[in-house]
């Protein structure tokens, strides 16, 4: 194991965060802060419980993976996706390194940068609205699960996308849409039964069901099915990039 490049990587994909603190890392914070005040104190303040929880505290696992898997595609396609508009792919690529350490650096970059922004997300929330979390060793779980499954999935985009444009086209396009309808400001239980069926073909409600039951202990779907779901997902990401760098798919080209 090349522990000295996967560093490399890792160490200069990080750089690049603290260059860019303000768009990183503050922008997210300060527009998620903005949903806290809208929907958690002003909108919240005037609507029912939801199953024995606040809306303000109920929308804020929602939130959390809104932000966590907009991010963790973001930050992992523009990670890949640079040394290939400026040609210095080829040095990673002629580097004595593995497909399995370079991938470990950037995904493990883009997963940290996004566990920062879902903690800090966390912290800020406190200022706004009142929660608990039931099972924190669960939800640091989903947390890491989460981010790095989307970095690799966001790893895939940054391969395929021939421009910049086409790094925006799922996470605007599929992923936020997916996230929205996906159980992020409500529970899927209140919706017509028809729906219910059809909302369960989203996979990102059971992230969200899932990152929910361990702050409160109250999901749309089992635990166990949303576990299984993540891992799934992961199993499909490890698939795709072990196929890209077996067959070379935009990366030699």
């Amino acid at each position: 194991m090349n522990w000295y490049g996967i560093r490399a990587i890792y160490k200069f994909e990080m750089a690049r965060t603290w260059r860019t603190l303000m768009q990183s890392i503050a922008s997210p914070v300060l527009s998620t802060s903005l949903y806290f005040i809208v929907f958690g104190a002003a909108i919240g303040s005037r609507m029912g419980e939801i199953e024995g929880i606040s809306y303000g505290a109920f929308i804020i696992p929602g939130l959390i993976m809104l932000s966590l898997l907009s991010e963790s595609i973001s930050n992992a396609s523009f990670g890949i996706f640079f040394p290939k508009f400026s040609g210095t792919i080829y040095e990673v690529l002629s580097a004595p390194v593995s497909a399995f350490e370079v991938v470990a650096g950037y995904v493990g970059a883009a997963a940290t940068k996004s566990l920062l922004l879902g903690l800090l997300i966390l912290l800020t929330a406190r200022f706004f609205v009142d929660y608990q979390i039931l099972h924190p060793f669960w939800m640091l779980g989903f947390l890491v699960l989460t981010a790095v499954t989307f970095s690799m999935f966001g790893f895939i985009i940054g391969i395929w996308a021939d421009d910049f444009q086409k790094l925006q086209v799922i996470p605007l396009m599929v992923v936020t849409p997916l996230t929205f309808l996906g159980g992020a400001f409500y529970s899927i239980n209140m919706l017509p039964e028809f729906w219910q069926k059809v909302t369960l073909f989203n996979p990102v409600v059971y992230l969200i069901s899932g990152f929910r039951w361990s702050f409160y202990g109250i999901a749309d779907v089992n635990i166990g099915v949303s576990l299984a779901m993540i891992f799934l997902f992961l199993l499909l990401c490890l698939t795709g990039i072990w196929w890209i760098f077996r067959t070379g798919y935009r990366l030699k080209s």
